[in-house]
């Protein structure tokens, strides 16, 4: 099977500091990576380098086979490619219904971000149905601020689900929620995965939720450190575990793989 996202070489420099060095690896569809890892160690930087919010120092990255170098983030969506961040990217000023719309507007307009006659109508169509997939259907006209934390987590899938992407990006989506909410989000997050057939990437903090989530698990460090120079060196994935059989649709729990999980968490413990 071709490879949906290749990346080859991939490097990232800041003023002398190395986030990520000569990373490769090729996904393909229908995986979900949770990517684990101590602070710093890269992980946000390999999402801001593949959605085009930084350019690499070096290397490429290729979705389909096409080079997303000089690609701006706006631009990724009609590739198939979107993301949601540590801070939701919510509009309060508007309902549930309008933050769903707005993907599909700006796509439509990027700089007025509206819709007019039949395409709107369809529009709103789609982004009803697409909170009835996340469970938010009652809450179409409420406003951010009358949700709950779980609730604006939902919000936020749906914004990006409605642009229909081949890969979705979450940027550690579930660290704020309390374990009930967490769970629930959990199931969705799966139903969804198997209902649209996404390639999923998750940074997550939670062990437990990266191999019950994942169907590969990234451990994300720095294999070599000099302590005169502790930036001189960038991440890598220093493990790549088989943590779930992506063909039956069958998730791993955190007792499988033992020998080569406790050599990646004493890693990064």
């Amino acid at each position: 099977m071709s490879a949906l996202l290749s990346v080859k070489n991939l490097s990232k420099e800041f003023g002398g500091v190395h986030a990520v060095e000569d990373l490769s690896f090729e996904v393909e569809k229908g995986r979900i990576h949770s990517i684990i890892g101590p602070n710093g160690a890269g992980k946000t930087t390999l999402f801001n380098l593949i959605t085009g919010l930084y350019q690499p120092s070096a290397g490429s990255v290729h979705l389909n086979g096409r080079s997303l170098a000089g690609h701006k983030p706006h631009e990724l969506a009609p590739l198939g490619m979107c993301r949601t961040f540590q801070n939701l990217q919510i509009c309060m000023n508007m309902s549930a219904l309008e933050n769903v719309m707005l993907g599909g507007e700006l796509q439509v307009s990027r700089w007025l971000g509206i819709s007019m006659g039949k395409k709107r109508k369809q529009l709103r169509q789609a982004a009803l149905q697409m909170l009835e997939s996340v469970g938010l259907d009652h809450a179409a006209d409420k406003y951010p601020h009358e949700l709950s934390g779980g609730m604006q987590q939902r919000l936020a899938l749906a914004q990006a689900l409605i642009k229909r992407p081949r890969i979705l990006l979450l940027d550690e989506p579930f660290g704020a929620l309390d374990p009930g909410i967490r769970a629930d989000m959990h199931k969705l997050v799966l139903s969804l995965w198997k209902e649209q057939n996404l390639t999923v990437f998750m940074i997550t903090h939670d062990i437990t939720e990266g191999f019950y989530l994942g169907t590969r698990l990234w451990v994300f460090d720095k294999p070599r450190l000099d302590p005169q120079a502790p930036n001189a060196y960038g991440a890598k994935v220093t493990y790549d575990l088989p943590v779930g059989d992506c063909a039956s649709g069958t998730l791993s729990n955190i007792n499988q793989n033992v020998g080569e999980t406790s050599r990646a968490l004493n890693n990064i413990l």
